[in-house]
């Protein structure tokens, strides 16, 4: 299972939430990466998530919609590392990111 964050979203993300303006990080866990996360658990498989071909992403777009996802879930979200594969050819930094949002928002939690 896969979101190509660029052709099914924008390739231009906004900020952290949805009253900042269009394409926020919070609009984009609500709308596509929360509802494909909860299917991919449902069907057993990887959540692939491709950012190549944006024109940058924000690290409030990142953590709201990732950390965010962990910080709306009330059941499986400790599996979200396992289950979340993060395709950054364009900045491979991004993924690291990623993953520091989701284990801060894991550990959070805990």
């Amino acid at each position: 299972m896969k979101i190509n964050v660029c052709k099914e979203y924008t390739d231009t993300p906004g900020g952290r939430y949805k009253e900042q303006g269009d394409f926020s990080g919070q609009d984009f866990r609500e709308t596509m990466l929360e509802p494909k996360y909860l299917e991919a658990i449902m069907k057993n498989e990887k959540l692939q998530i491709d950012l190549d071909g944006g024109y940058g992403y924000g690290s409030s777009f990142l953590e709201e919609a990732f950390g965010g996802l962990i910080r709306d879930l009330k059941d499986n979200y400790k599996q979200a590392l396992d289950i979340i594969e993060i395709k950054s050819d364009d900045e491979p930094k991004l993924i690291e990111d990623i993953k520091r949002y989701i284990k801060g928002a894991i550990e959070a939690k805990e």
